[in-house]
Parts: C-alpha cells; structure tokens; sequence
C-alpha cells in the first residue's frame, strides 16, 4: 500500500512545477491535460481550461505526488497538511527554505532546533505549507 497526496494547484499547476522543479528538482513523470481526455470521457473542456493538467505525477527526491490544475470554477485550499523536506544537509535546507519563503509567508523561521541542525516551516506562493527539517 501506498498512501500519496495529491494536489490541486487551482490552475497554476505549470507554474508550480517549474517552481519546484528549480527549488527541489522535480520532474513530472506522466500528464495528460484536459484537451487529451478520450471521446465519451465526460463533458468537454472549456477553451480556457484545455491546456490544463487533468492529472500529473511527480518526483521530488525519492517521494512521487500526483496533482492537478484542479477543476475550473473550484478554488483550491491546502489546509490541514503541510509537505515536509528531510534528510538533505542543513546548507541545502537552508537553501529551500528561503526558495520556498520567496513571495510566501514563513510561519517558522529556519534555525537549529533541539532536534535538528535546521528546522523552519513556510507556506509558499502557491499556498502550499511546508517543513524543511534538516537533522545533520
């Protein structure tokens, strides 16, 4: 069993990725957008909508996350999770973090901790919360 989470970036996935595709190296592993959804697989997408991600997987690291633009008309909220980031050194921690703080909000600033050389928790500009735990 597996248990991933899966994201609805409310139409700004492209620009999500290219975001922690620098930050973080991820890299989309599969998409299909609304334009290549089979005859008979629903209603059609709009005009607005048809470049959007129906469905992606991504990898960051060693961990896989599936997301979306979502569904037109609906707005996302990413609330009652955060990502974490571990087991990177405390200069790559570092690193993250102030990417991800970048036109976002920190909640946490990064610093040593009683239990990790880096610790600091941010929510960035897609609205998204992450940890950034560094233990070394």
């Amino acid at each position: 069993m597996q248990v991933q989470p899966y994201l609805d970036f409310g139409g700004r996935f492209d620009e999500a990725m290219a975001f922690y595709g620098q930050v973080m190296g991820a890299k989309v592993t599969f998409l299909m957008r609304y334009k290549d959804t089979p005859p008979g697989g629903g209603e059609p997408p709009s005009a607005a909508w048809a470049e959007k991600v129906m469905h992606a997987n991504v990898q960051i690291g060693d961990s896989q996350i599936m997301a979306s633009d979502g569904r037109e008309g609906q707005t996302p909220a990413f609330s009652g999770f955060m990502l974490s980031v571990g087991y990177v050194p405390n200069a790559e921690g570092k690193r993250i973090f102030d990417a991800l703080s970048e036109g976002g909000q920190v909640i946490m600033p990064y610093q040593k901790t009683f239990w990790a050389e880096g610790f600091g928790m941010v929510v960035d500009k897609f609205k998204m919360t992450w940890m950034v735990n560094c233990e070394h």
